[in-house]
């Protein structure tokens, strides 16, 4: 039998976090690569964008977890861990949180990925209003702007089109004018609609 099918017959159609009826999605737990029945759950599209970090958390939709965290499924149980860490200003997953136990197995494949030492908050690339700005966005430079090591001038309103994140870095994007490339302050671009 295949892995998602036997994510199905575990997860009985619902989610395996919530017990609800939802788009699923193959959730692998990070730092694993290859998936398997014991790293991997079926659970709602919208906790797997904030758990892989491509959403902002959203507290609320995490109020389950006091409950959940009692499931005997270990990879339920690791989730629930890190997401209480990660909400932990909030008092409710701070009180969960306190009466939580793991084994010392599932509790040092919890902390593997560090996630517990960082707050719930996500930074992303915004532009000068606050927009998101995503790979292969179109942008208006907001600003007349002297490229370094060149006799290229970016000036005000210059369209900049098909841009690249920063990976390391969200106050600054990639895109080419006149041909070249160059290296943009996010502060100084507003997306183009």
């Amino acid at each position: 039998m295949k892995l998602e099918e036997q994510l199905q017959a575990r997860a009985g159609g619902k989610c395996e976090l919530t017990g609800e009826d939802a788009t699923l999605i193959a959730y692998t737990l990070p730092p694993e690569i290859t998936s398997n029945l014991d790293n991997t759950l079926l659970i709602s599209e919208t906790l797997v964008n904030q758990l892989n970090k491509t959403e902002q958390l959203n507290p609320d939709d995490w109020k389950f977890l006091p409950n959940a965290m009692w499931s005997e499924n270990p990879s339920v149980q690791i989730v629930c861990w890190r997401m209480l860490n990660r909400l932990k200003n909030e008092g409710w997953a701070s009180e969960a949180l306190d009466i939580l136990y793991l084994d010392d197995e599932t509790l040092l494949e919890a902390k593997k990925t560090g996630d517990h030492e960082n707050d719930g908050y996500v930074s992303f690339h915004e532009d000068s209003i606050g927009q998101r700005l995503l790979e292969g966005d179109t942008v208006v430079l907001t600003k007349t702007l002297d490229v370094k090591g060149s006799s290229l001038k970016a000036t005000l309103g210059t369209v900049v089109k098909n841009i690249r994140l920063v990976a390391d870095n969200i106050e600054q994007i990639e895109g080419k004018i006149e041909g070249q490339t160059i290296v943009i302050l996010t502060k100084y671009l507003r997306k183009q609609n």
